[in-house]
């Protein structure tokens, strides 16, 4: 798990300054992976007390600019927000509760599917999505 001084040298490391929001959210984003905006806004506000709304947006934006954070939004949900960048995972998402957990990649390197047709583009990235019921909804469902 990185400490404080981790998330302060990866700001350092992507030339933001270090400031106890970004570092506040930085740490919640790692802390709880899949997070939507409101879950890391009540995550920074145990630890920093009155933090604006606007505050986080404008930390989030900044960090997933600067790659240390990944931003995600699976159809009909609202942004998520991740750690882990720098690879090219997907993730399976829960019809019933929108559970979201991280999948490797399916097969070989990045990125992962070689489209039939790339029309021209260099492709370097692959977004899947697969979609499914999580343990939990789908032991609810079958009871």
């Amino acid at each position: 798990m990185p400490t404080t001084s981790d998330f302060e040298r990866m700001l350092r490391g992507v030339a933001l300054r270090v400031t106890r929001p970004r570092v506040a959210v930085l740490s919640a984003v790692h802390d709880h992976p899949h997070a939507d905006t409101d879950s890391i806004i009540g995550v920074v506000r145990e630890n920093l007390g009155e933090v604006s709304h606007q505050a986080v947006y404008d930390v989030l934006r900044a960090l997933t600019t600067a790659g240390l954070v990944r931003r995600i939004q699976p159809p009909g949900s609202v942004a998520r927000y991740e750690s882990r960048v720098g690879d090219n995972h997907h993730h399976v998402v829960c019809r019933s509760c929108g559970a979201i957990a991280d999948v490797d990649c399916v097969v070989g390197e990045a990125p992962c599917l070689a489209a039939s047709d790339d029309h021209g583009f260099v492709i370097d990235e692959a977004e899947i999505i697969y979609w499914g019921f999580c343990p939990t909804c789908s032991t609810a469902a079958s009871s």
